[in-house]
């Protein structure tokens, strides 16, 4: 546990960033937070140093990206299928299945020092989905959670054609996290019929604009799910 506990979270906008640009810049800023917790173990309380939080909002251009427990079978296109869509493919170190980003998609990406918050990996992906649904209510979209499913889904509870909204899949090392969730605002939803989302075949995906029948203001969205993860996390953000 941190002897200095620092819930300030420093958020930066990336916009529109290549998924290998994004991912190296997370995780040039993941590896800064754990060497610090490192060297706080040699040293004493005095000495220590407060450990940093991030959050990393960006869109993606088209990419399929697949986590650690994917199948390879679940992208359904070849490399020059991939090519054809202007897509890329990642195999990449998150937890979870394949997904697809791409622009109209609000991708978050939290890296921060659990000691500072709470050391509970699944409190921590309850309340990202809770910061989502909260954000959703605002636009008069009921969504909530499916029992042994991560994710944020609409008709979750009588399930007649459940269909998820927001994909979460995230990487934890000593209490230091990154990669994490993405919400489908104006997304061009085509793209995850080349894919089984998350490796579940039987459950639709869908968007906000889906949803509501019009494209909506995804700055307006982004300034609201960003207001409710610091209020459930606690955490006061500064500018860089």
């Amino acid at each position: 546990m941190n002897e200095i506990i620092n819930k300030k979270v420093e958020f930066r906008h990336l916009g529109l960033m290549d998924y290998q640009q994004a991912w190296d810049y997370q995780t040039n800023i993941f590896d800064q937070v754990v060497e610090v917790k490192i060297a706080n173990r040699k040293l004493e309380p005095k000495h220590q140093k407060a450990t940093s939080n991030y959050l990393l909002f960006c869109e993606h251009p088209h990419v399929y990206t697949l986590g650690k427990s994917g199948s390879e079978d679940h992208l359904l296109l070849n490399v020059e299928e991939l090519k054809k869509k202007e897509a890329t493919y990642y195999k990449i170190n998150r937890g979870g299945d394949i997904t697809y980003h791409g622009p109209g998609q609000i991708v978050g990406y939290p890296i921060l020092d659990l000691d500072n918050f709470f050391t509970d990996i699944h409190k921590y992906l309850r309340l990202l989905e809770e910061a989502v649904i909260l954000t959703l209510n605002e636009y008069g979209i009921v969504a909530g959670r499916i029992e042994g499913l991560t994710g944020v889904w609409i008709d979750f509870n009588n399930q007649i054609n459940p269909r998820k909204i927001c994909a979460l899949g995230v990487k934890s090392s000593r209490w230091v996290t990154m990669h994490g969730f993405a919400l489908n605002v104006n997304t061009n939803l085509d793209y995850f019929g080349n894919i089984v989302p998350c490796g579940i075949d039987d459950k639709a995906v869908t968007s906000m604009e889906k949803e509501l029948g019009y494209r909506v203001d995804i700055k307006d969205v982004e300034d609201k799910l960003k207001n409710h993860i610091a209020s459930l996390f606690d955490m006061e953000y500064i500018s860089e």
